[in-house]
């Protein structure tokens, strides 16, 4: 299946692998403040880092001028690390102002994410804390006196919910309620808890009986009364869990189909395009052409944006070979 993304978060996505001038991919050197969210093992993660001009005397007056992110993750993890960091930079925000900065924000800058896609937005809010707190240690800026709690540091410790994805009870307890999030569907969508082996759902202390604990649910769920099918796993959301093609044919002409459809025109409106060199299993050989081939980006562009492309509408072990 194809994702339905806005135009807004394609642009952002194109924008920032192909590195065009006011986008944010990259790391700050010798930052003010950094923080980390998300695990490659589990699909997405984020690295974020900012500089502040500080102030002579206060450093809660500091005024974050730049941010930038280093992510692994799908077109709406890098749109919404894109956005985030635009949204910080125009708002011309003290680190404790940026606090203010939730996940609805960072969609709405994004003209809406589909709902399955909607952690990526709450990865980039968990990393502007985490990184929010470094730069309070490095400026000796005690955050707990001025009334700000850096929750996340308080949830590393904790039983372990979801194994497939180490996500504790206690993170699980605060962005439940933060989020409003009433169904186990929306806890996957929106923090990728239960995306994958789906044995945290019903289990004794799983997410359903923490949905019933803190919304008040009096009637127990078990297995016998779920639904039927639990919900596909995020990180493979094309061939294998839409039951789409399988046959090594049929993911060849959906590859050239995704390429024709999807990739070519993104790469024609700024003069380029792709070939097709030859597919063997899971591997992809393409070269770009046209005003692609001699681009300083060309390498980034087939990793960043046709591996990732192909690896959402077609299947996630597939890898792009330049040649």
């Amino acid at each position: 299946m194809a994702w339905e993304y806005s135009d807004k978060t394609v642009q952002l996505f194109m924008d920032a692998v192909k590195g065009k001038p006011g986008t944010h991919m990259g790391e700050i050197e010798n930052p003010d403040g950094l923080g980390e969210h998300g695990s490659i093992v589990c699909g997405d993660a984020l690295r974020f880092t900012f500089r502040v001009r500080r102030h002579p005397e206060d450093p809660t007056k500091d005024v974050i001028t730049e941010a930038r992110y280093l992510t692994f993750g799908c077109t709406s993890a890098i749109a919404s690390s894109e956005a985030l960091c635009a949204i910080i930079e125009q708002g011309g925000y003290t680190p404790i102002e940026a606090l203010r900065i939730t996940n609805e924000d960072i969609v709405k800058y994004l003209n809406g994410l589909p709902s399955q896609k909607l952690h990526c937005s709450v990865m980039g809010a968990e990393a502007l804390e985490a990184a929010v707190y470094n730069w309070a240690q490095r400026r000796g800026v005690d955050l707990e006196k001025l009334g700000v709690r850096i929750k996340m540091h308080d949830e590393n410790e904790g039983r372990i919910v979801c194994k497939c994805f180490s996500i504790t009870e206690p993170y699980l307890r605060r962005k439940i309620r933060e989020l409003n999030l009433r169904t186990i569907p929306e806890i996957t969508n929106a923090l990728k808890a239960g995306g994958a082996c789906g044995s945290c759902h019903y289990a004794p202390g799983g997410l359903q009986d923490i949905l019933n604990e803190i919304w008040g649910g009096t009637e127990a769920v078990t297995p016998a009364t779920a639904p039927e099918t639990p919900p596909a796993k995020e990180t493979a959301p094309a061939a294998h869990a839409a039951g789409e093609p399988t046959s090594p044919y049929q993911r060849m002409k959906r590859i050239e189909q995704v390429v024709n459809e999807r990739i070519r025109p993104l790469l024609k409106n700024d003069g380029g395009d792709i070939e097709l060199v030859d597919i063997k299993d899971s591997l992809v050989y393409c070269r770009l052409t046209g005003a692609c081939a001699g681009c300083v980006g060309a390498a980034m562009t087939l990793k960043l944006m046709v591996e990732r492309i192909l690896k959402e509408e077609v299947d996630e072990t597939l890898r792009v070979i330049a040649v």
